[in-house]
Order: structure tokens, then C-alpha cells, then sequence
């Protein structure tokens, strides 16, 4: 397998003053852009809180050369990609990803929607009820609000005390004065001199340097703006403060006058901080039991000013005391390393790691934070002026270590095992088996599958791992597995594996997705801790999370038929006696060899594929009352059968609704800020997935008014003049074509198709039964969507009725 190439960035400052960052990065199947505004919702009047926040909204309601329909966020989620935008404290970001042949067009829509908004005042007061919905929500999250509530101890007078969310009563649409601001901060900010550009893909890079350009000239021309600095974080004579609360610790520290560098001073404390190993913090508080977790994390940086949160979550009342001792003591032993040569090699290692396998949105976010490149100097000087106001202990008294090397920073290749075959077989439908025994003369198929749909010389790959339960699984497996593994969990992420663990009644799913290298030895190590007993996980009070991310999380386990009940007893056997099986994909022939000792140690019985899930006409109605106040619903739409052909239909089915859905439900009937629509699998079964939360209307309202669209998505389908339709769905089938999927993207999609019986050829199957789908099978399919023929799931907070 070739060595990833050198990834570099370029920076250039355009004659119009827009500054820029190039990042040309051969391989990726993505190119993405990142706009940095350098204002944001505290650099609006205090007036008018949530004016900032308010005009990123009205942003992506489309202009006159691109409206709706057409638009920045229409036109990437035609063509499978990702868009968004975030309003921060002092910056603003616009960005998005997609296939390199259609990445022009975005970044034209990007450059029109910033130069030419369309503000019209009928606009503004539909969208200020998306705010208010939006504001709404997130009065009642309460992860959000303890969010808010760990700036309380700083001064009233400094901006992060603030609201700067917006809603109904501070957005004064009507009113002339609000207009005047408004239209005054675009006119100050959003011009060429406050803006930073950051394109990363394959384009080498004087092609990404021409579409920057030919970005910039249609931006506003002017210099940058300056801006008032905040009052002071706390008074003088105070440097930080604790919260405390049932099960947590919260420690904040704040800081003045820092020397200017990069955000990774304070990230490069924060990770060694949060590290597990022992010797450190983190293992000695766990050592005398006085907390379980410890996160720190930057709240904020500007201007020489900066704040940390220490977050630490206990299984008693916290000995804070005990705790703000250990930690001084801890910082007087870091600050003593003479610069960290050390840690900072391994730090830039990390970094370096996780450029290996970043997509395209995430090289490019973190060229826009200035988090892509080694720790500097400037960072380090910065640094030791963090530690120096944090005042750590001058006489250390415990025994501190430096943390060991990450176990899988370190990888070597093993040469290919005799007992590795590379052929294919009818049996196993072109997908490659693993292991054969030459030497008893006979041939073993193992459970792992090696899927030879994508190429194998690049440095990603994937590894699912499924084991089906013989007999219920205890309720409380997933808290203990995620305790068990939580420190290899985080030790294989800082080597760019993503380790994903999900258990329920029936089955349990480890999934890898990374880079390949390190695979066979965080499986080896998985493995490992598997065999030894579970520990019994801490209560948590876990915050709840706002209704319609609940229902996400429980719609596997609503439709994979009945629930097994959850048992309170740990079974002996459980491990042993389950069935085993697993896919692969994009490994090479040498990770394919190393992987084989950790497959020989896979617990449980070998198992068959089982039979994939067949549609039934049924109506099911899942009821998980929340706390909140607001009404949420899922409505999933499974396929009427499994063949591929009603698959590629329910694809094309979902393209179509997804920007009509958005714009009934969110900007015609204003029901709430969450409202989605797309195609979903779910326990290998392909559905349209719909999704809404609202303030205002009930239960019954919501359902009423998707199963109201769906009533008219035949007559939606036959507005759609012939070339979009061949537009829409050529953009579809391009998104399945191997070529173009990244490699997470692809693993899953192959996973599930594994599951629902799909030959080896699945994604080019489907990719080309999109392509050749006409109006009049879009239309009968609409039919049967609206008859139910593939049944209904829906999951709600309040009650469900047909």
C-alpha cells in the first residue's frame, strides 16, 4: 500500500483582500470549502440579539439568479453531499462538500448567496419562526442549557453572558431601526477583507487557486473592519471558578492578555489533560476514586482572551478541594517539561494521523481554524503563558508520569500468511472468504467477508464485526461495554480508527472505520478486553437530548421486528454461544494477512448470513414519552419488497421530496427548525425516513401533514419538467458509483447490502437500476408509498394515530 502523500497547505492574500488556503490532497472523492466571516453574534448592537445568527439564516433562502429549488442547499443535497453553516461568538462559517465535478457550481452559489441576499421582509418574518422555534428547542435542551450556564461566573458585563440566540422578541423585523442594523452589519462585515477561504480536494493547485479567484471577484470588495474589544472575562483579582452539581464538576479558568497563536496551545494542554494513561491525572482520580471522567475543553478564544472547562463527572458528592490540589499539582509537573519535546512530537504525529484519513470537510475546517499544521513556537510561547496564569504547584508531590506511546500510533506490516486466499466463489457471492487450510487438504469459509467492490491501495479501510445473541442480552451491556472500552476506544481514534460499538436485545455491532494499518491490533486488543468480565458501568444523570435525537436513536430497535426482553442476569455463554459474522472492505492483501490472528480469536460460533428481512404491510406505533414540551415524530416507509429495483425507486422517491418536504413543512407551515426527510436503511431495509419537531403543533398535526405530502408527492412528481428529472436522478446514481463514495460511506452502504442478501456488485447494480428509472415507475412507486405497501413505523413523544 503506498504511504499517504504529503498533504500542505497554501496561503495566499487575493488583491481584493480576501485571504485564502489551498489544500491539494490527491485521492480524496470529495472537494469541500469553508467561508470564515470574521464577525459573528457578538460583534452585533446589543439591541438586537440574535441579529448575526438571524442574517446566517437568511442566507439560504436563495436569490434571485439562484432561488429555491436551486439554491446553495438544494443543490448539494442533489448530489449527496453535506452543507451547513455556524454562527460563533466572533466568526461566522459557510460550508459544504461535494463531488469534485460539481464543486464550481457550489462555490458559485456559495459567492452569490453572501454577495446578493435576498432580504425581503416577508422572507425575514417566515424565518424569524424557524428562530423562534429553534429558540425553543433549545431553552428546553438541557445539555444546551448547562452549556449556558457554565458562563454564569464570569463578569455580567462581557458578551458570553449574553443571549445572542434570537427570537421572536429580540428580532424586530417590522421595526425600521432593526432593518437599518441589519442591513448596516452586512454591509461592515461581509465584505472580501473580512473573509478567509479554505478549498481542499484532488484539483491540484492552480486549479482550486482559479476557483478562489473567480470566488472572490463576486464577493463585496472592502478592508477589513475593526472591531471593539471585549471588558475583561472576570474581575482582577479572580482567575476562575467551579460548579457543581449531581454527578459532575465543572472547573472554568480564564485568561488575559495571551500572546497571538494558533488554537492548538490550548488543545495541546486539553489532550494531555484528558489523557487516560496511567501516571496521569486522569488515572489518578480514577485511582482514588474521586471521578470517572475528565474532559477539558477551550470555550472561547479572542483577542488575548481565552477560557478552559474542566468537566469532570463523579459517582459522589465531588471532593473538590482534593481535585483542585491534584490538578495544580499535575500542571506543576507539565509546566516542568522544558517545552514537552516529547509530548509535542507525538501531539504533531496526531495531527499528522488524522490528515491521513479526513475528509475533504474536515481538512478544510481545520485549515479555516488554523488547526492543520505542527505546533509552533508562538503556540508554545503561548502556552507557557496558560500555564504560567494558571498557577501551578512549584513543589510537585506526586508521582506524575509522562503518558506511554499510543499502543497503535505504531504499526508494521506482516507479510502475507500462506493460509490467506485471494480468489472469489459462487458460494460467497464474489466476496472474498479468508481462510483456507491447505495443510488438512480441505477448505474452511470463515464468517469474515472481504468485499472487493472498492480498490484496495489507499490507506482507509473497514471492518464490521456482528455477533446474534442465542439468548437475550442484559439491559445494561451497552453501558458496560462503553465504559470497558472507552480508553482504547479514544486511543484508537487518536490513531484515525473510529470505534463503534452498538449492542441491543438481539445482536451486537462493532464497526472500524479508518485508517487501515491499525486495524488488526485495535481488534486484537478489542478482543481482548472482551474476554475478561464486563465491570459494572457508573450511574450516569445523563442529560436528555432534545425529543427527535431520541427517537433517531431508538428507530433500529423499533423495526427489527419483536423486542426481545432485556434480561437483568448476565448469561455465562453470552459471547460464546452467539453467532458471529463480519464484512471488510479496502483492505489490502497485508492488512488482510495481519488481520487473520485476531480472527482466529473472534468469540462465538461461526455463523451464516441468516435470511435477509422481508417487507410486510404493517403499521407499527412506538410511544417514548420525553420531558419536553415540543411534539416529535418519525415516520419511516420501508420499501414494499427487497428488490433492488424498489430500492433504486425509494432512492430516487426520497431525492425528490427532500427540498419540497424542507420547504412545506419548515418555511411554508413553519412547524419548527427540525424538520428532514431522506432515504434511511435501517436493519438492511431501505425506507423514506421523515422527521419533525415542533412547538406548536401536536402529534397528530405532524403525521397528518407528511401523510398530506405524500398524498401530493404524484402530482410533485408531475411538475418536475423531463431535464430536471434526468438531472436528479444522473446526480443519484452518481453518488453509488464506487469511484465516487468514500470509503465510511461505502463500508456502510456494502454492510447493509450484506445483510439484505445484495450480490458483491451492489452499489454499481444500484447506481445503474437509478439511472434507468422513468416518470411512470417514479409515479406507480408513489403510489405504493402512499398505500403502505412496505408498511409504516412511526415513533413519537406523544400519542400516534392513524
Amino acid at each position: 500500500m503506498p504511504s499517504p502523500a504529503p498533504l500542505h497547505a497554501h496561503t495566499q492574500t487575493l488583491a481584493n483582500g480576501l485571504q485564502v488556503t489551498l489544500r491539494h490532497v490527491p485521492g480524496l472523492k470529495r472537494s469541500a470549502a469553508v467561508l470564515r466571516v470574521a464577525a459573528g453574534s457578538h460583534d452585533a448592537p446589543l439591541v438586537w440579539p440574535g441579529l448575526a445568527h438571524f442574517l446566517e439564516h437568511l442566507f439560504f433562502l436563495g436569490t434571485e439568479r439562484f432561488p429555491t429549488g436551486q439554491h446553495l442547499m438544494a443543490y448539494v443535497q442533489r448530489h449527496g453531499g453535506q452543507v451547513n453553516a455556524r454562527t460563533g461568538e466572533r466568526s461566522t462559517d459557510y460550508f459544504f462538500e461535494l463531488p469534485p465535478n460539481v464543486f464550481a457550481e457550489g462555490l458559485e452559489r456559495l459567492s452569490d448567496m453572501l454577495a446578493h441576499p435576498r432580504l425581503d421582509e416577508a422572507d425575514q418574518l417566515r424565518e424569524r419562526e424557524v428562530l423562534e422555534a429553534e429558540f425553543i428547542a433549545w431553552s428546553q435542551d438541557a445539555t444546551a442549557q448547562r452549556q449556558v450556564a457554565l458562563h454564569d461566573g464570569l463578569s455580567p458585563g462581557h458578551p458570553l453572558r449574553g443571549f445572542h440566540a434570537g427570537n421572536r422578541d429580540s428580532l424586530a423585523v417590522t421595526q425600521h431601526e432593526f432593518q437599518t442594523a441589519l442591513h448596516d452589519f452586512y454591509q461592515r462585515f461581509y465584505r472580501s477583507g473580512q473573509m478567509t477561504l479554505s478549498l481542499v480536494g484532488p484539483q491540484d493547485l492552480k486549479a482550486l487557486r482559479a476557483l478562489a479567484e473567480q470566488f472572490g471577484d463576486n464577493l463585496p470588495k472592502g478592508d477589513a473592519t475593526a472591531r471593539s474589544l471585549p471588558p475583561t472575562l472576570m474581575a482582577a483579582s479572580q482567575a476562575g471558578y467551579q460548579q457543581a452539581s449531581a454527578g459532575c464538576l465543572d472547573l472554568l479558568f480564564t485568561f488575559e492578555n495571551l500572546p497571538a497563536a494558533s488554537p492548538q496551545a490550548l488543545d495541546f494542554l486539553c489532550h494531555w489533560l484528558n489523557a487516560h494513561k496511567p501516571g496521569g491525572l486522569l488515572a489518578t482520580l480514577r485511582q482514588r476514586a474521586l471521578a470517572d471522567s475528565l474532559k477539558a475543553t477551550a470555550l472561547y478564544e479572542f483577542a488575548g482572551q481565552a477560557l478552559l472547562h474542566v468537566g469532570l463527572k463523579l459517582d459522589k458528592d465531588p471532593a473538590s478541594e482534593e481535585i483542585h490540589s491534584l490538578l495544580h499539582d499535575w500542571l506543576g509537573f507539565f509546566a516542568a517539561q522544558e517545552d514537552w519535546p516529547h509530548l509535542c512530537s507525538e501531539f504533531n504525529a496526531l495531527g499528522q494521523r488524522r490528515q491521513e484519513t479526513a475528509s475533504a470537510l474536515q481538512l478544510a475546517r481545520w485549515d479555516s481554524e488554523g488547526r492543520n499544521g505542527p505546533l509552533s513556537e508562538s503556540d508554545r510561547g503561548r502556552l507557557r503563558e496558560i500555564l504560567k496564569q494558571l498557577k501551578p504547584t512549584d513543589n510537585v508531590t506526586g508521582q506524575w508520569q509522562l503518558p506511554p506511546p499510543n499502543p497503535f500510533l505504531q504499526t508494521r506490516h506482516e507479510p502475507p500468511r500462506a493460509g490467506l486466499i485471494r480468489g472469489q466463489s459462487s458460494a460467497h457471492r464474489g466476496l472474498r472468504t479468508f481462510a483456507q487450510d491447505r495443510s488438512r487438504g480441505r477448505r474452511e469459509h470463515s464468517p469474515m467477508q472481504f468485499s472487493q467492490a472498492l480498490a484496495q491501495n489507499t490507506p482507509e479501510g473497514a471492518v464490521y464485526l456482528r455477533w446474534r445473541w442465542a439468548t437475550a442480552a442484559p439491559q445494561d451491556l451497552q453501558a458496560r461495554l462503553d465504559w470497558h472500552l472507552q480508553d482504547l476506544r479514544e486511543d484508537a481514534r487518536q490513531a484515525s480508527v473510529d470505534v463503534i460499538l452498538e449492542s441491543s436485545t438481539k445482536h451486537c455491532l462493532l464497526k472500524l472505520t479508518g485508517l487501515q494499518a491499525p486495524m488488526p491490533k485495535v481488534i486484537e486488543h478489542i478482543l481482548t478486553k472482551l474476554e475478561q468480565p464486563l465491570p459494572q458501568a457508573p450511574a450516569r444523570n445523563e442529560p436528555p437530548v432534545i425529543p427527535i435525537r431520541h427517537l433517531l436513536k431508538l428507530l433500529p430497535d423499533c423495526c427489527q421486528g419483536p423486542i426481545k426482553p432485556a434480561t437483568s442476569t448476565w448469561p455465562d455463554n453470552l459471547w460464546a454461544s452467539a453467532q458471529w459474522d463480519g464484512l471488510a472492505v479496502g483492505l489490502s492483501t497485508a492488512t488482510q494477512a495481519a488481520l487473520g490472528p485476531a480472527l482466529a480469536r473472534v468469540p462465538g460460533i461461526a455463523g451464516e448470513e441468516g435470511e435477509p428481512p422481508t417487507a410486510t404491510a404493517q403499521w407499527t406505533w412506538h410511544t417514548f414519552p420525553t420531558d419536553s414540551e415540543e411534539q416529535a415524530v418519525l415516520l419511516f416507509c420501508p420499501a414494499p419488497t427487497g428488490a433492488l429495483s424498489d430500492e433504486a425507486t425509494w432512492r430516487l422517491l426520497a431525492q425528490l421530496c427532500q427540498a419540497p418536504f424542507y420547504q412545506r413543512l419548515r418555511v411554508e407551515l413553519q412547524l419548527g427548525y427540525a424538520v428532514f426527510s431522506g432515504a434511511r436503511q435501517v436493519n438492511a431495509t431501505t425506507g423514506l425516513l421523515f422527521g419533525a419537531q415542533s412547538p406548536s403543533a401536536s402529534t397528530a398535526q405532524l403525521i397528518g401533514h407528511i401523510e398530506q405530502f405524500l398524498n401530493d408527492l404524484p402530482g410533485l412528481i408531475q411538475q418536475v419538467d423531463e431535464t430536471t428529472l434526468t438531472s436528479q436522478r444522473q446526480a443519484l446514481a452518481a453518488q453509488f458509483q464506487s469511484a465516487a463514495l468514500p470509503c465510511a460511506q461505502a463500508a456502510e452502504l456494502l454492510w447493509q447490502g450484506k445483510l439484505a442478501g445484495r450480490p458483491s456488485d451492489y452499489l454499481e447494480q444500484l447506481s445503474e437500476a437509478i439511472g434507468l428509472l422513468d416518470r411512470a415507475q417514479l409515479l406507480a412507486g408513489a403510489r405504493r408509498l402512499i398505500d403502505a405497501e412496505g408498511g409504516r413505523r412511526c415513533l413519537s413523544n406523544g400519542k400516534c394515530q392513524i
